[in-house]
């Protein structure tokens, strides 16, 4: 027992390094340096407008001084034969990343259900995209080969993408595995076995009995397998929130942390392509080593009791013992067309029905972040340092978060589901509080503060926003991971992934749009409280138990029926 315990937390260890490892690359590259670092690659490119003769100098200036923004003449790179906006070849080179993202996650769906190949897809594509990120200290903008930034950004976000669907496919095994819920797990099993002798002694009694007791006693049994079997879906519904928010705030932290120390080059290089090429490649350097113990620790074949040929689908290839990846790269895209078909989505409705609000809600928590960035930039007037000060503050509230949100689960008794919900509606009431800034612009009001148009609030909200985004990224996918079919968690976190990522382009393309038409970005705070409250009614309808019950009894066969 002590020998199952030790390895248990060798896994865990294992899967928490690596959440340690790679939500930096998000926090310090994706979302902050990278964008900025691909549009400094192609303005150093670039040439002004209209003549295109001259040299771009930078679109952004930052004067030592006080840091302000001087903007200059339109700059485009020509890629091919085409001339592109500097600012645009950034968006373009994230849209094609989304793109293959997605297109990645389908076709290892299917090989990273199979637990001798999951560690290899993981560390694989963890490999893929640390080197790619690294590469950027060895590739300056005034080499020839500039343009190799766009495939390397490309090629990490894949990576990452891909890496982390993996990972979230260890999450249900190791609920499972916790020795909280193996003490409730055998409990369950020696009632049930006590339960049949007595059903046993039952069937040879003497039926005549008249003792007015017996057929209490009888079911007392019975009763206590249905409360434990309850405690199991409650304790293993717990545990799994609390695994995913303690991988949400470890990531954070190491986030946090890298990206302190990456600020200190980019304020003395006064944000020179050098300095911003070092903080893509820390990412890069961080995501690799702190990789190391997920590669020591995690299962991979070597542990897995379940022969090869458990795992296919196929009856041929199972009776043949044969394995073949172009095969089940081919299946998983078979497979997702067949789990998107109504008849299927009918039998895992509450499955289905919680990705359609993840899709509202996804996007709606980005968009959030980005139009809030924007706003404080274009209406608040905000510095980029100001800018800068409130991205260390919201995943430091969400490392606080994430980790306050079980313990007050477990105080109230609160399912995941619920809390998923009052974070929902928590997170509504930042955009809701920017619409009333209207209430003063109306009235002509003098008093500078309330409805978000203070500097202040800004940091205020940060605060509150991170401490909401990290607790409900943690339960999103924990909530998940109730409703998925055993043995096919990668390949819903696929779909999870796919959900997210695949809706990505919907809030901000609608801010846009609305910016551009009102001339008032805080119109869009109007739009953003009714796309995360449309998926409120949707959560509501969310029966977990069925869905639970949905999922353990589905399976799939090539034919496209499933029994259950």
């Amino acid at each position: 027992m002590l020998s199952d315990s030790k390895l248990y937390k060798k896994k865990l260890h294992g899967w928490l390094s690596y959440a340690f490892a790679s939500e930096v690359f998000v926090i310090v590259s994706l979302t902050l340096f990278l964008p900025i670092c691909l549009e400094q690659f192609a303005r150093d490119n670039g040439f002004l407008l209209p003549d295109r003769t001259e040299r771009c100098s930078p679109v952004v200036k930052l004067d030592a001084r006080d840091a302000t923004p001087i903007p200059d003449a339109r700059c485009v790179v020509k890629i091919g034969w085409l001339w592109i906006d500097s600012a645009s070849f950034s968006l373009y080179v994230y849209s094609i990343s989304v793109a293959l993202q997605a297109i990645t996650v389908i076709s290892m769906g299917g090989i990273a259900d199979h637990p001798p190949h999951r560690k290899m897809l993981l560390l694989m594509f963890a490999l893929l995209g640390a080197i790619s990120a690294t590469i950027f200290l060895l590739l300056p903008s005034s080499s020839p080969l500039w343009f190799l930034s766009a495939p390397l950004a490309v090629c990490a976000n894949v990576g990452f993408g891909a890496s982390v669907v993996a990972m979230n496919a260890y999450l249900p095994t190791l609920a499972k595995e916790s020795p909280e819920v193996q003490e409730i797990l055998e409990d369950l099993g020696s009632k049930q076995d006590s339960s049949t002798a007595l059903d046993g002694q039952e069937h040879h009694s003497d039926m005549g009995s008249e003792h007015p007791d017996s057929p209490l006693i009888l079911r007392a049994p019975s009763d206590e397998v249905e409360d434990l079997k309850a405690r199991y879906d409650a304790e293993l519904s717990r545990v799994t929130s609390r695994i995913s928010s303690l991988g949400i705030a470890m990531g954070y932290g190491a986030g946090i942390f890298l990206l302190i120390i990456a600020l200190i080059p980019v304020t003395m290089l006064h944000g020179s392509t050098f300095s911003l090429r070092l903080a893509i490649g820390l990412s890069g350097i961080w995501w690799a080593v702190f990789s190391i113990p997920a590669a020591l620790w995690l299962p991979g074949a070597e542990s897995s009791r379940i022969p090869a040929t458990a795992w296919s689908d196929d009856a041929d290839t199972a009776s043949s013992g044969e394995w073949s990846t172009r095969r089940e790269i081919v299946k998983a895209w078979k497979r997702l067309g067949s789990m998107l078909r109504w008849g299927e989505i009918k039998k895992l409705r509450n499955t289905f029905k919680y990705l359609a609000a993840w899709f509202l809600l996804s996007d709606g928590f980005t968009t959030i972040t980005s139009t809030a960035i924007l706003f404080g930039k274009t209406t608040l007037n905000m510095q980029p340092s100001a800018l800068i000060l409130i991205g260390v503050l919201t995943p430091t509230s969400g490392i606080l978060g994430s980790l306050a949100w079980p313990v007050l689960q477990r105080r109230y008794g609160w399912t995941n589901l619920k809390v998923i919900v009052i974070l929902v509606v928590m997170a509504s009431a930042i955009p809701a509080y920017g619409c009333l800034g209207f209430l003063q612009v109306f009235q002509g009001g003098s008093t500078r503060f309330g409805g978000l148009t203070t500097q202040g609030e800004m940091f205020g909200l940060a605060v509150y926003f991170g401490s909401v985004y990290g607790a409900f990224q943690g339960y999103a996918r924990a909530f998940y991971a109730e409703l998925l079919p055993p043995g096919e968690e990668a390949r819903w976190y696929g779909l999870f992934s796919i959900t997210d990522k695949s809706s990505s382009f919907l809030g901000p393309l609608i801010v846009g749009i609305i910016a551009d038409t009102t001339g008032n970005i805080r119109y869009a705070f109007f739009f953003l409280v009714i796309m995360i409250w449309i998926a409120v009614p949707i959560l509501m309808v969310v029966d977990v138990e069925k869905g639970r019950k949905d999922a353990r009894e589905y399976r799939y066969s090539v034919t496209g029926v499933h029994s259950t």
